[in-house]
């Protein structure tokens, strides 16, 4: 029998993409409107209405990253605060917790980091995903996914070539989510480690070269060791 899950911020990217994708499991996809993570009793009155095993929590504040420097507020509220009131009903229904971080926690200059590397967030954006990793890390009933993750097909014209990353689609998620969600800890999760043009040169012929000139928003080497997920799938 599936495990019931539930999904916030199904509204979102990722969440459209795994409604149509996804075949493998039992997924409640709740909005902002069903279920504010600013307010533990809207957490909380969702929970007993699903009844879920699992929550996957995708719900906060990405895109733009400039908005996590021009409105730290927000960024604050939506991915610490938010994940933190998430993790209080997970904990107090002894549900298992899943929750969707980033690549952005690790610093980016050498490349290859394994979970057990130190964190040093290069942006805002990062420093509120590694708050909300925090309190999820806290329960141990929970499941840390530092994801890189994009849009499909590349949405852009030119891509950089001195720029090395874990790309992979949302896609490509959705196709593997079934075989991780047993996990406990924290998982990087992404493609193969190469510059971001040779992954849109994939996808895309036509993509133009461009370099990074300002790495100290975009660091060199953004790169993830997968070993450990390979060994899960």
């Amino acid at each position: 029998m599936k495990k019931k899950i539930l999904l916030t911020g199904g509204d979102g990217r990722f969440a459209k993409i795994l409604k149509r994708k996804n075949k493998n499991l039992d997924i409640f996809f709740v909005s902002k409107k069903q279920c504010n993570i600013l307010n533990l009793n809207s957490i909380t009155k969702i929970i007993k209405k699903i009844k879920p095993k699992i929550l996957i929590h995708c719900a906060g504040l990405s895109r733009p990253m400039t908005i996590h420097e021009k409105n730290i507020s927000k960024s604050i509220d939506l991915n610490i605060i938010g994940t933190a009131n998430i993790v209080k009903i997970c904990k107090k229904f002894n549900i298992k917790l899943i929750y969707f971080s980033t690549g952005y926690v690790y610093e980016g200059i050498k490349g290859n980091y394994s979970e057990k590397d130190p964190v040093k967030p290069f942006n805002n954006y990062g420093l509120s995903k590694l708050g909300g990793e925090c309190a999820v890390a806290m329960y141990k009933n929970s499941l840390i996914l530092r994801i890189t993750m994009t849009k499909k097909p590349f949405q852009y014209d030119k891509a950089y070539t001195n720029l090395k990353t874990n790309f992979m689609f949302h896609e490509d998620l959705v196709k593997i989510l079934p075989k991780i969600i047993n996990q406990k800890g924290i998982l990087n999760v992404g493609g193969k480690s190469q510059s971001v043009y040779s992954f849109a040169k994939i996808y895309n012929p036509k993509v133009k070269k461009t370099k990074n000139k300002d790495f100290s928003k975009l660091p060199p080497n953004q790169t993830m060791n997968l070993s450990k997920l390979k060994k899960v799938l």
